[in-house]
């Protein structure tokens, strides 16, 4: 059989389909594209979307309910910065927080001054905050995180129990992560994925480690599957794609397959 056209059967269950959002604009991509210095100015600490950004988030919100991915997707995963976390909540999260729904809110009001009401986490699926999905480390303020006590304050409804320090003792002020160190987080995230359960989950992440670690891959594809990969992403794009366990390096079993069995006995 020709597998020229690069085309290989593979077992369902060995995969997962991962939805890549990079967050909506933030204050710092305006300031940085009107001057690359202003990233690290102190005054972008952590900082949160611009109201563009916001409008970013609703049209993609709409989208993701249009195209069925809201009834899909089983887990988010969001990188614990501002601007992320109120991307993924805006995007994935329930209507409107009122008084009287007794789950804790996704996002309370007004988190970093957005004007926003309160999210609410009805009938939405979990929420994780992982930091080795966060953008390049060091250097630049606008990539530093805040405490997480601070964190669990906006985002009551976030799960943050996979961060161990409440500090932020990644970030270095004077030491810049470098591009291949960023890529090999980026593939040990995909291996810690395969720690979990879920098969549809959605990642909202940062733009320089989305293509550090997509970089990676490809290589054994059609030109323009490599190009689908591996290009930068705009703010709030959502690419949507199946990752395979070639390595046996989780343990699922397949809930669809069936051995064929024939009873022992006569026939």
């Amino acid at each position: 059989m020709d597998t020229a056209a690069g085309q290989s059967p593979h077992p369902l269950h060995r995969c997962k389909t991962l939805h890549l959002v990079r967050h909506a604009q933030g204050f710092h991509n305006v300031e940085g594209e009107k001057n690359f210095e202003a990233y690290k100015s102190y005054d972008l600490f952590d900082a949160n979307l611009t109201p563009l950004g916001w409008n970013q988030v609703d049209n993609l919100r709409e989208h993701v309910k249009a195209s069925g991915l809201s009834k899909k997707i089983e887990l988010v995963i969001v990188s614990p910065l501002l601007r992320t976390m109120q991307t993924a909540v805006g995007v994935f999260g329930g209507e409107a927080y009122t008084d009287g729904i007794n789950v804790p809110p996704l996002m309370n009001d007004n988190v970093g001054d957005s004007r926003r009401p309160a999210i609410s986490s009805l009938n939405v699926p979990p929420f994780i905050a992982v930091e080795l999905c966060r953008e390049h480390l060091g250097v630049y303020p606008c990539d530093k995180r805040r405490n997480i006590t601070d964190y669990r304050h906006m985002f009551p409804a976030i799960d943050f129990s996979l961060i161990e320090n409440d500090d932020d003792i990644l970030w270095k002020p004077d030491i810049r992560e470098k591009n291949e160190e960023v890529a090999a987080r980026g593939l040990k995230f995909l291996e810690w994925l395969w720690t979990r359960k879920e098969k549809e989950i959605a990642v909202v992440t940062h733009s320089g480690f989305l293509f550090h670690s997509l970089s990676a891959f490809g290589n054994d594809c059609h030109p323009n599957v490599k190009n689908e990969i591996c290009t930068h992403f705009a703010n709030c794009e959502l690419r949507s794609m199946v990752i395979i366990d070639r390595g046996v390096i989780g343990s699922d079993e397949s809930s669809t397959n069936y051995t064929g069995k024939i009873p022992y006995g006569r026939p």
